[in-house]
């Protein structure tokens, strides 16, 4: 199958190449509004009174850089599934070198702008590297089919922090990071209606059993379940930005609820895809209304089972 898919991934790599917009991370980090912190340079120790960005925006911003963080288990992931032959390999390599950036860029950020105290920062980056990530996927399309949608979904996290953070150079930053993401969706995308193309039935049932249980890779992160409800209450992440912004525009990209000529077991997932549409929809209407609770401090009946249930991981 590896072999098979090369072509595709060589003619998307040259489209991708000629895409992509090499930037400089450097130039969008405010540095003159830092200043030097407490330890051998003397500054002044963080407070909480030093961040001027919404409690939600400090969790996403601390989600997305944690998840960000863990790029070397992502490479090791890829690059053992893949292979680091061929195109598939310049691939992993320039894949891996544009997410370089991204952590880089928002961690410098965050520390000029004093978004979060930067030495609980650091003890959940050392927590969170150390756990490492293994998706546990069971075959190359179902590998396929994760990075597909968690490339998209990761885009639409970035975007909607750097909107709703009300600061105008960590709109610019997010929007230039999530024009990273978008690319790198393209190229799985492409490289996903290529896999279905050639094994529908398979690729479909993979597309499915991802689809219905996914979870993004920053769900370890210690603490992440309090932050994505705070995240999913502000509107940045939740259940309805997955459903519209992800599922929706991913499902009627790749034509997968118009394939037609399917086997039993294609014919079984493009149901349970539709099944699990429908049921999105539904949990995400009865969650704005635990959000609306929450964001008037009428939360009485939010317990963590229903936080569970409701909030998108």
């Amino acid at each position: 199958m590896l072999r098979e898919l090369e072509p595709s991934v060589e003619r998307l790599l040259e489209r991708h190449m000629a895409a992509a917009r090499d930037w400089l991370p450097h130039q969008y980090v405010p540095w003159s509004a830092a200043s030097d912190f407490d330890g051998p340079l003397e500054g002044s120790a963080w407070e909480p009174g030093h961040s001027a960005l919404p409690r939600a925006v400090q969790d996403a911003l601390v989600i997305n850089l944690l998840t960000e963080d863990n790029l070397p288990s992502y490479h090791f992931e890829i690059a053992t599934r893949f292979g680091r032959d061929g195109a598939w390999g310049t691939w992993i390599h320039r894949w891996t070198a544009e997410e370089g950036r991204h952590a880089d860029v928002m961690r410098a950020y965050i520390h000029a702008r004093r978004v979060v105290d930067p030495v609980a920062l650091e003890g959940l980056r050392m927590h969170h590297m150390a756990t490492g990530y293994s998706s546990e996927l069971p075959t190359l399309l179902h590998a396929l089919a994760y990075v597909t949608v968690q490339e998209l979904a990761t885009r639409q996290a970035h975007r909607n922090v750097g909107t709703a953070c009300g600061d105008r150079v960590g709109e610019q930053l997010m929007a230039r990071i999530a024009a990273d993401e978008n690319l790198h969706m393209l190229f799985y995308r492409g490289l996903y209606a290529d896999a279905l193309a050639g094994y529908p039935d398979d690729a479909l049932v993979a597309l499915a059993d991802v689809i219905c249980a996914f979870q993004m890779p920053g769900a370890s992160i210690p603490g992440f379940r309090a932050r994505a409800v705070r995240v999913a209450a502000s509107g940045i992440f939740n259940l309805d930005v997955h459903h519209e912004q992800v599922v929706l525009p991913l499902l009627r990209a790749l034509g997968v609820m118009s394939l037609s000529g399917l086997g039993p077991a294609g014919t079984q997932a493009q149901e349970r895809l539709g099944l699990y549409v429908e049921q999105l929809k539904e949990q995400a209407s009865r969650a704005r209304g635990l959000y609306a609770r929450m964001n008037t401090g009428h939360s009485p009946l939010i317990t963590p089972a229903v936080m569970e249930q409701e909030t998108p991981t």
